[in-house]
């Protein structure tokens, strides 16, 4: 009796295909990430940048400003980590989805809040969940890519997530100028959050729509 093969990992399942058979053409998958890496860098970096100075115009020290985003960073570590482990277990596309509708949900809730107290138990909140998504760019890239030509990929997508970072910078500080406030900025962070889990939705709806066609 032949031995039966290898049961897929998680994250290569829920993508749809084998290590050498992805689910979807390289030549869609590669603009789709690129784009959603984009978007959800471009949210990701607003408060990474501007959470300082945000804290401060609320009459806060700069140290202890500094310090809410030292704290963010902690919780980071550990979320980056538990998002690989829920990619395991759920599959590396949800993983990856789930991470950007917590950051999407939540950026702009750093703009409501005055105290400190509340600021540094929000930020680990925050931080845990935001840290997921480079987790999930990684391992849909991953699953979504033949590795032949996985290196490639993967540098041309993670190109577009520093373009994403300097474009939220820029539009943080952009608004704040024009503005006089952060409200602006951080509600384009969650706007690019949204579209960013259009793009990634697509992609998970066409490696459904794939994996239930007949051969």
């Amino acid at each position: 009796m032949e031995p039966s093969a290898p049961p897929q990992d998680s994250a290569q399942a829920a993508a749809g295909g084998g290590e050498d058979t992805p689910p979807l053409p390289l030549n869609l998958v590669v603009p789709a990430m690129s784009l959603a890496v984009l978007l959800c860098c471009t949210c990701m970096a607003v408060p990474l940048m501007h959470l300082v100075p945000l804290i401060q115009g609320r009459g806060i020290s700069a140290p202890e400003a500094g310090s809410v985003l030292f704290a963010m960073m902690i919780a980071a570590i550990v979320g980056r980590v538990a998002f690989g482990q829920l990619a395991d277990m759920i599959g590396a596309i949800p993983a990856y989805m789930t991470a950007s509708l917590w950051q999407t949900v939540l950026v702009f809730v750093f703009t409501r809040i005055s105290d400190l107290d509340l600021l540094y138990l929000f930020a680990p909140i925050y931080g845990f969940g935001y840290a997921g998504v480079m987790t999930g760019v990684l391992v849909t890239t991953r699953a979504l890519t033949p590795a032949a030509r996985r290196a490639g990929a993967t540098g041309i997508i993670l190109a577009f997530g520093w373009l994403g970072h300097g474009l939220g910078g820029y539009q943080g500080g952009l608004f704040y100028d024009l503005t006089g406030a952060y409200d602006v900025s951080f509600a384009n962070a969650a706007l690019a959050g949204v579209f960013n889990l259009v793009v990634v939705g697509s992609l998970f709806a066409a490696v459904r729509r794939r994996r239930v066609q007949p051969a």
